[in-house]
């Protein structure tokens, strides 16, 4: 500027500034990989249109790319990426006297939660979305697609998770119908399982379903359109194993909640303080739909004298 402005040489001009010549005159060297790195950012950025630099950064660390988030943040600005607006603040987990003050997550299965989305197909049809997570290791347990979903339907839900997976210690939940039904709450009376409802107009107390709900909207349900309930089921259960299985999740220093690990052959010896939520864990998708085995009693409690359903349940 000074050279063009006044009409003097370079000399001149980094003496009057104080600036060695060298530095004027340096020439960045682009880096080895900087193309191949760069589309692969813009690859994930286009493939995964909600994600920020810091997920994408989670995403190819996984791939194997030894870089952190100060390069892609270089690379994300240089290119033009971004990320629209964010969505209006929430209010801060823990902040009142509710019931999450009194309970927060401390192991795998202390604490469940779940919730409802509401969505619709490419007829205007609507459908919901049964939304159960474990809030210690932020995995999905399942997200059930149904036109109409009532409370024997969250009931055989939470009764295939428990089977598989064993029975939470909390369920935490809001005071929807579904939620509150003198049928559910008995079952879970029976199996073992407190309830923590939140206050009425308190959804930050749901904090971690509230989260999870956010970016399943977000990065999903909003850029897609279902032609059929089936089609929906397929797409969603699809991008619940992307969710636990790839997906960088922040709060878990960029891991996803349930990675892809095979385990040593010692496994069973290893002490709690290696039983992370790392853990390979049983996959549900092989798991047969309850009601063609799973019977229902009066006391809600007892379950047929199969071997295979004798897991802890009732």
């Amino acid at each position: 500027m000074l050279m063009e402005r006044f009409r003097v040489s370079q000399r001149i001009a980094c003496r009057v500034v104080g600036q060695p010549r060298a530095t004027q005159r340096y020439a960045a060297v682009p880096r080895a990989g900087e193309s191949a790195l760069t589309h692969a950012i813009i690859e994930l950025a286009n493939l995964y249109g909600r994600y920020g630099y810091r997920t994408i950064t989670g995403l190819l660390q996984q791939e194997g790319w030894a870089v952190q988030h100060g390069r892609v943040w270089r690379i994300w600005q240089a290119e033009g990426l971004k990320v629209p607006r964010k969505q209006k603040a929430r209010g801060r987990l823990f902040l009142n006297d509710g019931s999450c003050m009194r309970l927060r997550p401390q192991y795998r299965n202390h604490v469940w939660s779940y919730d409802f989305v509401s969505c619709q197909t490419h007829d205007g049809r609507k459908f919901r979305v049964l939304v159960i997570i474990d809030e210690y290791t932020r995995e999905c347990l399942a997200l059930v697609v149904a036109r109409s979903i009532k409370a024997m339907d969250v009931l055989e839900a939470l009764s295939v998770l428990m089977i598989a997976r064993g029975v939470p210690a909390y369920i935490r939940s809001d005071n929807g119908p579904e939620f509150v039904a003198r049928i559910l709450r008995q079952w879970l009376v029976k199996v073992g399982v407190q309830t923590a409802y939140i206050e009425p107009g308190s959804p930050w107390e749901n904090g971690y379903c509230e989260s999870f709900n956010g970016k399943f909207r977000d990065q999903f349900l909003n850029g897609e359109i279902f032609y059929s309930l089936k089609e929906a089921s397929i797409l969603i259960e699809r991008w619940r194993y992307h969710y636990n299985h790839v997906r960088p999740h922040s709060s878990l220093g960029f891991r996803p909640p349930a990675p892809l690990t095979k385990l040593p052959a010692d496994a069973g010896s290893l002490t709690p303080n290696h039983q992370s939520h790392e853990k390979t864990v049983i996959c549900l998708d092989q798991i047969q739909p309850l009601h063609s085995h799973f019977i229902w009693y009066k006391n809600f409690g007892q379950v047929s004298n199969d071997p295979q359903f004798k897991s802890g349940v009732g």
